[in-house]
């Protein structure tokens, strides 16, 4: 049975797989509730998938907000009511007086949480706000969080826990582009979006380190299509927005939002 399973996802994602089956046979054999770390929509995905498998188990996603990308997962038998169980989240509520805050970004705030041992599944998301940062975070790590969090890229800060309901959240933004391509390859685009050249594209693509929907690709042939989020690491991501319409020498035109 979980060689059949292993066989519909990536080999990178195998750890992934046995974790969550676990958590679904739990649920279902023995009657277990399991509320998951923060997962990203792959991982959401996946355990969806699995969870489709059996008819006594049903799952809960939350992320604190409609909009959430990253969200929890509650795991449970089929009879259970979880619309009012805890999913364990606060808001970091991160400000400071230095006026520099307001060029901080994403990765900045991320990058603070991490340094301190915090581990990316206790993350949700990240709202970058004119004056300051709303990080979704598990109840668990929160006060750790508010004590030893005192600097991000070199600006003192200080942070305040808040429930759900009181995120600001901030849609991301997207500063788009537009150029034409050969072909909707993966590695022509992501060459075209960074700037770089073919050749050192194709070895970080072989090498795992592009992701299309959250899913690793190493093919650098795949043909990309309207709304597939890429992730190239050490860059970034980016979302094809649009695709349509050839020039006179048969290349297509390509719109792609860069997350900013």
């Amino acid at each position: 049975m979980r060689t059949e399973i292993y066989a519909h996802f990536h080999p990178d994602e195998k750890e992934f797989v046995d974790r969550a089956w676990e958590w679904v046979e739990r649920a279902g054999q023995f009657h277990e509730h399991k509320l998951t770390d923060f997962l990203d929509p792959r991982q959401a995905y996946i355990l969806g998938t699995l969870a489709a498998r059996r008819n006594d188990v049903q799952i809960r996603f939350d992320g604190g907000y409609e909009a959430a990308e990253r969200k929890r997962a509650l795991v449970a038998p089929d009879y259970s009511y979880l619309e009012d169980e805890e999913m364990d989240m606060q808001v970091l509520a991160i400000s400071s007086d230095d006026k520099k805050i307001g060029e901080l970004e994403h990765g900045d705030y991320m990058g603070a949480v991490l340094a301190l041992g915090i581990k990316r599944g206790k993350i949700g998301d990240i709202h970058v706000l004119d004056d300051g940062c709303h990080i979704v975070t598990a109840a668990d790590i929160g006060p750790f969080l508010t004590m030893h969090l005192q600097q991000v890229h070199r600006v003192h800060v200080h942070s305040d826990l808040l429930p759900p309901d009181q995120l600001q959240a901030k849609a991301g933004s997207l500063e788009t582009m537009e150029f034409t391509v050969a072909s909707l390859r993966l590695d022509a685009i992501v060459s075209d979006v960074y700037r770089l050249s073919r050749s050192k594209v194709l070895a970080p693509i072989r090498a795992g380190r592009c992701r299309v929907n959250w899913k690793a690709e190493e093919n650098p042939a795949t043909s990309l299509q309207e709304g597939d989020v890429i992730s190239f690491q050490g860059f970034g991501r980016f979302k094809i927005l649009e695709t349509g319409g050839l020039t006179k020498k048969g290349r297509q035109r390509v719109m792609i939002g860069k997350f900013v």
